[in-house]
């Protein structure tokens, strides 16, 4: 098999880098190891309203399982900090049903999709990259001029090529399941648990859905995930009153790299995109936003590439500054909050709950708050002294024991 670009990994970063590459002519093939684009879940599916807009993406609208104002936040020992906006902040997005419209959409574009695919090992060299894969009639090799790898998180590929890889330091081991009964406040506010106890390194979840049911999950840098998550439905004492009667399904675990972008992300003939290139957002774990604005740029310089005949590190090192003009200043900002909040304990946590609540901190959040671009949202809330001060006495206050 022949072709100008391969992209690895058929996820909504591999379909849309796909996608723009194929769009500007480029003739373009996606492996993907598994029979079908969405499964198994990788992702909570919790996904910002602005951020599909800055992409002029909208999803379809079966996939939309919910319209989301806002979160209520608990501190570890229950202390409520609510935001609540006008409009829809994020969708609760199927993403099953998401990725599958990605996938309808490239093809359309005359992307060729090889599911039951997977890459075992992969090279590049001169003007060419060469790809041997595995699938149910045996071996066969790929020859593209361009790869892209969207892998995923687990970047195998990537550690078999001996390229650099997400740091496992800075990752976190995620547990999800459904759930039918949960007593929820409110249908169309996601509940946000902070807490060392079942969630170090993130925080534990209830996302509602438009048909009563949950999706009801935590992220941990230590401990089995999905033993961590039976403990906070049963023993956390404001979360266990509201899942005392649920009926669980669909569990699912999937590893999420916090540790912001990778210092690379570009070699001869390679670009990497998603969350195998750590495109996540180190506060929330969210990464589909961030990885979707990095696959576009991916496809144009891919295509720039071929178009070119110049596939060295110099031209493709393009990708990665754009990239880092993108999304940089935002991922640096989310990376610093992150490494101060896992050096917190809960009872400083709790009293900056307290300090949030005292100088107005929710009113500023909720007029400038982006979910994703969360570093220059910090910035527009320069525009209230009191709400500055409480950060500010925030910050030192999590400076000092």
């Amino acid at each position: 098999m022949n072709t100008d670009v391969l992209v690895i990994g058929g996820g909504p970063c591999g379909s849309y880098a796909a996608m723009t590459a194929a769009s500007l002519g480029s003739r373009v093939a996606v492996c993907e190891e598994h029979r079908e684009v969405g499964v198994p879940k990788h992702c909570a599916g919790h996904i910002s309203v602005s951020g599909f807009g800055r992409l002029n993406l909208a999803p379809p609208p079966e996939s939309i399982e919910n319209e989301i104002m806002g979160a209520h936040i608990y501190s570890p020992a229950g202390r409520e900090f609510s935001l609540r906006l006008e409009r829809p902040v994020t969708y609760v997005i199927n993403r099953e049903l998401f990725d599958r419209h990605l996938m309808e959409t490239a093809k359309k574009s005359g992307v060729e999709y090889f599911f039951g695919t997977k890459v075992r090992s992969l090279s590049t060299q001169g003007n060419s990259g060469r790809c041997v894969v595995e699938h149910e009639g045996g071996a066969d090799s790929f020859s593209s001029k361009m790869v892209i790898d969207a892998e995923g998180s687990s970047a195998n590929l990537l550690r078999r090529a001996d390229l650099p890889v997400p740091d496992p330091a800075n990752m976190v081991s995620a547990a999800q399941v459904e759930a039918d009964g949960a007593e929820i406040e409110s249908d169309d506010m996601v509940e946000v648990y902070l807490t060392k106890k079942y969630a170090p390194g993130l925080f534990a979840w209830i996302i509602p859905k438009r048909d009563g049911t949950s999706k009801i999950g935590l992220a941990t840098n230590t401990g089995n995930p999905s033993q961590k998550l039976k403990d906070f439905m049963k023993e956390h004492p404001v979360a266990s009153k509201k899942l005392r009667s649920v009926a669980l399904s669909k569990p699912s675990i999937h590893l999420i790299p916090l540790g912001g972008v990778m210092r690379k992300i570009h070699h001869p003939g390679l670009l990497v995109v998603g969350d195998a290139a750590s495109q996540v957002k180190p506060t929330t774990g969210g990464g589909v936003i961030f990885g979707l604005t990095c696959a576009r740029i991916a496809g144009e310089v891919a295509h720039e590439a071929l178009s070119k005949g110049d596939f060295s590190e110099r031209l493709l090192s393009s990708y990665q500054s754009k990239c880092e003009e993108a999304i940089g200043f935002d991922l640096s900002a989310m990376r610093k909050i992150r490494r101060r909040m896992d050096k917190m304990s809960d009872e400083k946590m709790d009293k900056i709950f307290g300090i949030w609540n005292k100088f107005g901190v929710t009113r500023a959040l909720e007029k400038a708050g982006d979910l994703d671009y969360q570093g220059r949202s910090l910035l527009k809330v320069a525009g209230s002294p009191k709400a500055l001060m409480g950060l500010a006495y925030s910050f030192l206050w999590a400076l000092f024991p």
